[in-house]
């Protein structure tokens, strides 16, 4: 199954830093996003999940996501200003709790679990919140410049979710819990929700402001996850 990359001074880091099967997957999207340029998308595949939780994504969608994905991996690629390492770790992890930016805004260091795939989505993360660093956002993502923290933070993980489902359901990318989670909350617009009780420390006015416009919210949200997921969100299971 294709795989997201970029060289191993972006993506895969130094050999020290992601093991070697990680270092093999970066390699193999590579090779599909070289030669695959011209080749139409086959139709998306509809996903599901063990609760019976669907989404059926449109195929003109999907070929909208693979333009600017592309785009996007090729600078990830090729563009000297910047480095992204991806560091494997056994347990699964939030994209957001393990990135680490240096203080120049030109180096990443993000942790995924080292299974198929995932380092893909976790490399955009920080992909994107590098060029935030940069002051480079307009670059990828225009509709998210002038934003508050909190809309900035929603857009990229959007952005995320989408790529994923693209994985998904395009190239019969493995469920994944983590990125199941992101991408079905976004997919039944429940992002909002799905960031502000993940992180309740990280957005504390956003988080406040959507508690007294939405006095329902929590609950309808707690309910439609419980039911997709058979277990509570990020955020509220203890630990």
């Amino acid at each position: 199954m294709p795989m997201f990359v970029s060289r191993d001074r972006h993506c895969a880091g130094h050999p020290a830093s992601a093991p070697l099967a990680a270092l093999l997957a970066v390699t193999a999207f590579l090779t599909y996003a070289c030669a695959s340029a011209a080749v139409e998308l086959p139709e998306p595949r509809r996903l599901v999940i063990l609760s019976g939780e669907r989404l059926a994504p449109d195929k003109e969608r999907m070929e909208e996501v693979d333009a600017w994905l592309r785009e996007q991996m090729d600078s990830i690629e090729l563009d000297p200003s910047f480095m992204i390492y991806t560091n494997a770790q056994e347990g699964p992890v939030y994209p957001w709790e393990r990135l680490e930016l240096n203080r120049q805004g030109d180096t990443a260091h993000i942790s995924a679990q080292a299974v198929p795939g995932v380092f893909g989505p976790f490399t955009l993360y920080a992909h994107f919140h590098l060029m935030k660093a940069q002051n480079r956002l307009d670059e990828w993502l225009p509709e998210a410049v002038g934003g508050t923290d909190f809309e900035i933070e929603k857009a990229i993980l959007s952005r995320v979710a989408d790529s994923w489902l693209y994985q998904r359901s395009i190239f019969d990318a493995s469920p994944y819990g983590i990125l199941d989670e992101l991408t079905f909350a976004n997919e039944n617009g429940f992002l909002d929700e799905f960031i502000l009780i993940a992180r309740p420390d990280a957005f504390v006015e956003a988080r406040r402001e959507w508690l007294a416009e939405n006095p329902e919210g929590r609950d309808a949200y707690l309910a439609w996850f419980r039911n997709a997921f058979e277990r509570d969100p990020p955020g509220l299971r203890g630990g």
